[in-house]
């Protein structure tokens, strides 16, 4: 039995079924997702920001004006991360990680650290300690597909050692 290489199976496969088009109105209903919550997030940050600005009036409270700024930058952060996705077509986990890191210590300054049992601030560290090793470790990733690099720095080191290859 003579195998076909896997390339052309998929090729074959495309071409029977011509699914390129069905592929491509998915991926715009998906643009058109995440473009609604890219707006909707928008309008709840212009919210945020006015409740924020509510709360600086006397008697100023500082730990609720603290819990809604380090919201407003969880916001922004979670915007940043929908444009990449329009942009480039991938999840930055640079940018999903620190969405993580600043809600675990929003939570953790809101709540108190003194109010918080021990156990929890034990698995809050063990938390914290991996999405750090995350955010260090994805440096050193491969590109997952062709043209979808991970992190810019490592993409154009392998190019260039692609070429002094060839």
């Amino acid at each position: 039995m003579i195998s076909k290489p896997l390339e052309s199976l998929s090729s074959e496969r495309n071409s029977l079924l011509n699914l390129n088009p069905v592929v491509q109105a998915l991926e715009l209903v998906q643009d058109l997702i995440v473009i609604s919550l890219c707006i909707g997030l928008f309008g709840f940050m212009v919210l945020q920001i006015r409740s924020m600005v509510l709360s600086l009036l006397p008697p100023v409270q500082f730990h609720v004006v603290t819990a809604d700024i380090l919201s407003l930058l969880i916001w922004v952060e979670l915007f940043r991360l929908l444009i990449i996705y329009l942009k480039e077509k991938r999840i930055s986990i640079g940018v999903a990680v620190e969405v993580a890191i600043v809600s675990v210590l929003r939570e953790i300054i809101v709540k108190g650290i003194l109010e918080t049992e021990w156990t929890q601030v034990l698995a809050i560290c063990g938390f914290l300690l991996a999405l750090s090793v995350l955010m260090i470790v994805r440096v050193w990733l491969p590109p997952t597909f062709e043209g979808i690099d991970p992190e810019e720095k490592v993409s154009q080191r392998r190019k260039n050692h692609l070429k002094q290859q060839a």
